[in-house]
């Protein structure tokens, strides 16, 4: 499904205010700027607040990209226990871990004793209301 959403040329600023135009360039169709390979994304949407010193909230929506390879410090979402989770993959010296971007250890979920823990993708975008 495309779903088309009006794009103006004109750029906002996020300083000094500047005067407006309503010049319209064309639609944008949202799924061809968020989504690089379809059949391997999905829209998951976050239920509670450990991830939110990355900027994640609750009620936020992960776009999750299963076709890339998660690198050290990537925003992933894996299978922990029979759940799906959002955290931060860490790669170290002394092994792989996901976190929530805490610095407790004890808080880090070591996935080289874990192998039950499947990462599921990689998330690309999080979108969240502002209001």
């Amino acid at each position: 499904m495309k779903i088309k959403v009006p794009y103006y040329i004109h750029k906002v600023g996020a300083g000094f205010p500047s005067p407006a135009t309503d010049y319209i360039e064309d639609d944008v169709d949202l799924n061809s700027h968020l989504i690089k390979n379809a059949p391997a994304t999905f829209i998951i949407r976050v239920q509670g607040k450990s991830m939110k010193e990355v900027g994640i909230h609750d009620g936020d929506l992960l776009i999750v990209d299963r076709s890339l390879v998660a690198k050290n410090l990537s925003t992933v979402v894996a299978n922990v226990g029979e759940e799906l989770v959002v955290k931060t993959l860490m790669k170290e010296k002394t092994g792989n871990y996901l976190t929530s971007g805490s610095k407790n250890i004890s808080a880090k979920i070591k996935l080289q004793e874990n192998p039950e823990v499947i990462i599921w993708g990689v998330v690309t975008y999080v979108i969240h209301q502002l209001q």
